[in-house]
């Protein structure tokens, strides 16, 4: 049997073939006004993408990168500021924040949870220059709830600072209207080409902070990419094909709603949540826990595996009998459980190739009492409900 590799982990994404194929055709300088050009309209097509009226940044580096300089452009050295943390990437903010010489409070969650308002309103000081946190925990495909927590940040000087890696184009995260004053987002995700450029919105409120911080910043100033950047141009050398590639992926989300932009985010956000909502139910019919029930995430799904199994022996059965690739757990989870991924260029027949490997996988590797079909089933019933007229 021929086999063809299926890429289900979060990040890297499936690639759009019309991004590669203007990646590969991308041998334009970015000194050039075809380069200006291409920039402008792509930086006011990521205004659409992500949903703001704010300025919206493109900086060539992984979305760590972007999450970097929002904390060195924003906060000084002493600054106190408050993580919501619940996960590995959670802990990347904590890190962060130390790492630039912020005083840190935590509010600390176990992996597959999410937040209670009620502890983060306790935890809030009116001191704290940001508050940072994830829309979408990928390593453990927990949603938080952003606009909740915008709403105890509501008339207080304190910044909301929102890792939208994998939440972008997955969850409605309402920029303007909730009061984000930074969202970041990363190209090997929803917009489904390679990894290498990551984007920003940042409020006006940010921007003012940014004056007066202390915090050095070089390659991650973002004041001096604004005032590249409203020219057509980056303040160092970009990333000039994936910058095509991220065009190419915005025109075509923009096409799946007949050329508006708004409504293809829209239309990516659905597809993801269903498919993630077939995900879940084939695989709670295969007899398989899922990691966070409570809160779970459109851009991946957590599955625990039985008790004293190794996750990683899924993830390597799914890739040596389908070359279907899934990822492990991460940190502390590594082991427990194995995630596959919704977001970006995945549809609904996607989500029925997985599980019908999962059938195989849980009768034949996992010795589970499985019928065939029995995954798929489950999957179409969530499918025809969510698409009947």
């Amino acid at each position: 049997m021929i086999r063809k590799t299926r890429l289900f982990t979060p990040g890297p994404t499936p690639l759009l073939p019309a991004a590669q194929f203007a990646m590969a055709a991308a041998d334009i300088h970015h000194r050039t006004p075809e380069f200006r050009a291409l920039f402008l309209k792509v930086l006011a097509q990521l205004k659409v993408f992500v949903g703001t009226q704010n300025d919206v940044l493109l900086l060539s580096c992984s979305g760590t990168g972007a999450m970097e300089a929002s904390v060195s452009n924003i906060t000084s050295p002493g600054d106190r500021v408050l993580v919501l943390t619940a996960g590995k990437f959670g802990e990347r903010w904590v890190d962060l924040t130390k790492a630039f010489g912020c005083v840190v409070d935590v509010v600390e969650k176990p992996y597959g949870q999410t937040f209670d308002l009620a502890e983060v309103k306790a935890a809030l000081k009116p001191e704290h220059k940001a508050v940072y946190m994830q829309a979408s925990e990928t390593s453990t495909a927990v949603s938080h709830d952003v606009e909740g927590v915008a709403r105890l940040l509501a008339g207080t000087d304190t910044l909301l600072v929102v890792d939208g890696i994998t939440g972008l184009g997955t969850q409605t995260i309402d920029v303007d209207g909730w009061g984000v004053d930074v969202v970041i987002g990363g190209s090997q995700k929803a917009v489904m080409i390679p990894p290498g450029l990551a984007y920003l919105s940042v409020s006006e409120k940010a921007w003012k902070a940014m004056e007066t911080s202390k915090n050095a910043r070089y390659y991650f100033d973002l004041r001096k990419e604004r005032k590249n950047q409203g020219k057509g141009e980056t303040a160092y050398t970009p990333a000039v094909a994936l910058v095509a590639g991220l065009g190419a992926a915005l025109d075509y989300i923009a096409g799946q709603a007949g050329g508006d932009l708004e409504k293809g985010r829209i239309a990516l956000i659905d597809n993801a949540q269903v498919n993630a909502k077939a995900t879940r139910a084939g695989l709670v019919a295969l007899g398989f826990r899922l990691f966070a029930p409570v809160s779970p995430s459109g851009a991946a799904t957590a599955v625990a595996v039985p008790e004293g199994m190794d996750s990683g022996a899924v993830v390597k059965a799914l890739k040596a009998k389908f070359s279907l690739v899934t990822a492990n757990g991460q940190g502390s989870m590594q082991g427990k459980i194995f995630r596959v991924a919704h977001l970006g260029f995945f549809d609904y027949l996607d989500t029925v190739a997985f599980l019908g490997a999962m059938e195989h996988i849980a009768k034949d590797v996992l010795g589970l009492p499985v019928t065939y079909g029995q995954a798929v089933a489950a999957a179409q019933d969530v499918y025809a409900k969510a698409t009947k007229a």
